[in-house]
């Protein structure tokens, strides 16, 4: 009798949490990675059926992001899920994630560093390598940061809008980050073709287009999010006060900002 009481005193009970819906998204996931891990591995030791293993695990860790996300948009938007203190944990959740990818960029830095300031003889003693002619700052990069930095300050420009309810100039500033975005992106995959050396050219090579490239997969990431955030407020999913799926893309095109710098900084100034 006693547990029936408690049972029904749950079921009226008012709080500001969230408690989701059993969902079989987790296990799917975990199913989707293991498959694109072990798929990665065998293609990379030529077993056979590895390539197919590889499509299939990345096919489906896209098509479950894409439901799980379209899950959440929905609890969000139409259903009035996400109250103030569900919010906050979102927002907790991303800055540990952001925090996460900075320690994830850090070891590339680490690994950069280490070489460039003691060099070992296997390199001829010299940084950068006596075989490696360096992609100039001058140029492609330069233009890149130009275009990244503008990008900021345009994505910037549309959370003020937002926020001041002015949609035309979010949806404006958006397509413009957008733009931009992928702007440097055909410029960094140009600057690759034209790298008079590439990743299996000694340590640098390998630091160089592990980083860059890492950072180029970011950008990729950040402007999916934009796009999604703009198709989002072109349905009027957001308001003036309840628009985090789009300020924490936001924060994320800022850290891809500031880690381009401290990349221009080292890999194409002080590693010159």
């Amino acid at each position: 009798m006693f547990l029936k009481n408690n049972r029904n005193l749950t079921l009226f009970t008012k709080h500001s949490y969230h408690l989701i819906d059993p969902s079989p998204w987790p296990l799917l996931t975990s199913s989707g990675v293991f498959m694109l891990t072990v798929g990665l591995v065998t293609w990379m030791h030529n077993f056979v059926g590895g390539w197919t293993l590889l499509l299939n695990g990345l096919f489906l860790m896209l098509y479950i992001m894409s439901i799980w996300w379209r899950d959440v948009i929905r609890e969000a938007t139409f259903e009035d899920q996400h109250k103030i203190i569900v919010r906050r944990g979102l927002r907790f959740g991303m800055i540990l994630f952001i925090v996460s990818e900075v320690m994830f960029f850090f070891a590339f830095f680490w690994a950069f560093f280490h070489s460039s300031l003691s060099p070992v003889f296997n390199i001829g003693g010299v940084w950068p390598p006596k075989s490696i002619l360096p992609v100039t700052l001058s140029g492609i990069p330069l233009t890149n940061t130009f275009l990244l930095l503008s990008s900021g300050a345009t994505v910037t420009w549309g959370h003020h809008a937002i926020v001041t309810k002015a949609k035309k100039h979010t949806i404006l500033a958006l397509l413009i980050t957008i733009g931009l975005a992928l702007l440097f992106t055909a410029l960094q995959g140009l600057e690759y073709t034209d790298a008079p050396f590439n990743i299996s050219d000694s340590v640098f090579g390998s630091c160089f287009y592990m980083t860059t490239g890492f950072h180029g997969f970011h950008v990729l990431v950040g402007t999916i999010a934009l796009f999604v955030s703009f198709i989002r407020v072109v349905l009027n999913h957001f308001t003036d006060t309840h628009h985090f799926g789009f300020e924490a893309a936001i924060w994320y095109w800022h850290f891809v900002d500031v880690v381009w710098i401290f990349l221009l900084g080292s890999l194409y100034w002080w590693g010159q």
